[in-house]
């Protein structure tokens, strides 16, 4: 095995089909790497309370994975098409020993990100942890083709369902606590076919700012990852089967990134490790620049 990040994981995915909507790791043909056989805990989320929104698959499954195994209990939300997926990051938590809490439903609905909370804290007691990653991706040819009701629900996703999932949460919430967002390096280079993804992102980075300086009082820490190209189900949706074979191919190091990849990065964020950290938007991609 080598250690070199321009091979260490695949530079090229041929053969995958496009998806609809929502997408699905299940119909992928080469399967992510959550971390299922390298991740290893070290005790660092030990009696934590983690919801993870679209846990079910991809960056969010990662970070799922790898909070159970730093010993906490893990809510997922995702949408009810996701179901088959949803089942396999149970399946996982629980192999590591911790409960894992599956609530469907789609968090454009303001009522469901309140429902999110509640559960969450009626079934495990406590909520230490909140991890606000899903998220919708549009993308157009040109300004004529953004479709008015994909713009609002992309945002509704992507931006307003972080805030009430995060007023929903904070009250429940001790000193010590820890939000963080999934934002993009789309929020620093808008691809001109993706710019409403691109805006919901810059917004989610100004919004992690926002948020870490009218929570810092409390003792509550906000943060943000940026992911770069990641092979997650997010990809087949909107990608035709050659652009998907050599996806990350832009970044420097010449590949697209895994989940695996990500999910060391969300747990420094949410543990003791990172308690000087707040404010901060961590760049995971492959080398493109977010600054």
């Amino acid at each position: 095995m080598t250690d070199d990040p321009r091979t260490l994981h695949p530079t090229r995915f041929p053969g995958e089909a496009t998806q609809p909507r929502p997408g699905l790791e299940d119909a992928m043909r080469t399967k992510p790497d959550h971390g299922e056989e390298s991740y290893h805990g070290k005790g660092l989320l030990d009696g934590r309370v983690a919801l993870i929104t679209g846990g079910d698959s991809g960056i969010g499954k990662a970070v799922a994975i790898a909070y159970a195994r730093e010993g906490a209990d893990v809510a997922i939300s995702y949408l009810p098409d996701e179901q088959v997926d949803a089942d396999d990051t149970r399946s996982w938590v629980e192999k590591a020993g911790r409960r894992c809490l599956l609530l469907p439903g789609d968090i454009r609905d303001r009522e469901h990100c309140r429902q999110l909370v509640e559960r969450t804290v009626a079934e495990f007691g406590a909520i230490d942890i909140l991890v606000n990653n899903a998220a919708a991706q549009t993308t157009n040819e040109d300004l004529g083709d953004i479709d008015d009701r994909e713009m609002e629900g992309a945002f509704q996703a992507n931006v307003f369902a972080m805030i009430r999932l995060a007023k929903a949460a904070v009250p429940h919430m001790k000193p010590g606590s820890s939000i963080v967002n999934s934002t993009s390096v789309q929020a620093k280079v808008a691809t001109p076919s993706m710019i409403v993804y691109a805006a919901t992102k810059g917004a989610v980075s100004s919004l992690t700012i926002g948020l870490s300086n009218l929570l810092a009082p409390k003792g509550i820490r906000v943060n943000a990852v940026a992911p770069g190209p990641v092979w997650t189900p997010i990809q087949p949706i909107a990608k035709d089967p050659d652009t998907l074979e050599t996806l990350g191919h832009n970044t420097p190091l010449g590949r697209a990134g895994q989940p695996a990849e990500l999910a060391p990065s969300y747990v420094l964020l949410a543990s003791a490790e990172g308690s000087y950290l707040s404010g901060a938007v961590i760049p995971v991609t492959g080398g493109m620049p977010m600054y």
